[in-house]
């Protein structure tokens, strides 16, 4: 099977809103290497991430895909700088720890239109470089119940969240069972809590990300312009 990529939001290596996550998911997506546990709930915790340890803490905004026939990574890499040149850095405000469904992340406390707005430029600006799904790639996502509108978005643009179905979120547990997702809200509550300097969510690179042997790691990142290039 081809290399994927993906290309997600991550915070630059260095501030406290990746350290968090980076500890929470056990992983450097930046390096690829181990990163110790905090303390944390008597669930297996090593278990509880490990779905989205496998992608580093991110936020996905144009989802994993294998390159088009001709593309190559030089030409991918390119054209997210060229984007990232001419995009504005989006302020989302306060981020919070919440649960989504049947698993926790973390995400705005307000909506963001800005946000919505790059994330939907993303899907588009990028889908020349996507290769069409195989049927085994289309049937294995449509064993989660997709509505009408996100089947007709996978079939279209590889991904069923996308646009009005896009929520912006950095996945810290895959799904778990009531009573430990219980505790373990509470406990990532808390340790966010005390991260001052992490709560403000600024959206200011695009990072490529690319699978080496099932994990993904960051390739490359383009910074995001600090006033509206017009």
């Amino acid at each position: 099977m081809a290399t994927r990529y993906a290309i997600y939001f991550v915070p630059p290596q260095e501030s406290e809103l990746y350290r968090f996550g980076a500890s929470v998911l056990g992983v450097d997506c930046y390096t690829g290497e181990a990163v110790a546990f905090p303390a944390s709930p008597s669930c297996n915790w090593a278990e509880a991430v490990g779905e989205p340890s496998k992608y580093g803490f991110h936020a996905t905004l144009k989802a994993p895909f294998r390159l088009a026939n001709g593309a190559t990574e030089d030409d991918l890499v390119a054209a997210v700088h060229a984007f990232a040149r001419r995009q504005p850095r989006v302020d989302t405000g306060m981020a919070e720890v919440a649960k989504i469904g049947s698993f926790i992340a973390l995400v705005p406390i307000r909506q963001c239109e800005p946000l919505n707005q790059l994330a939907a430029a993303c899907v588009r600006k990028f889908d020349r470089f996507r290769a069409p799904m195989t049927e085994e790639e289309r049937n294995r996502r449509l064993r989660t119940p997709l509505s009408d509108r996100q089947v007709q978005q996978l079939d279209t643009w590889g991904y069923p969240y996308v646009f009005e179905d896009f929520r912006f979120h950095m996945s810290l547990t895959g799904p778990s069972v009531d009573a430990d997702r219980t505790a373990a809200l509470q406990w990532l509550k808390n340790d966010f809590a005390g991260r001052p300097t992490a709560q403000r969510l600024m959206i200011d690179r695009l990072a490529i990300s690319r699978d080496d042997n099932g994990r993904f790691r960051v390739i490359e990142v383009a910074e995001l312009a600090e006033n509206d290039a017009s």
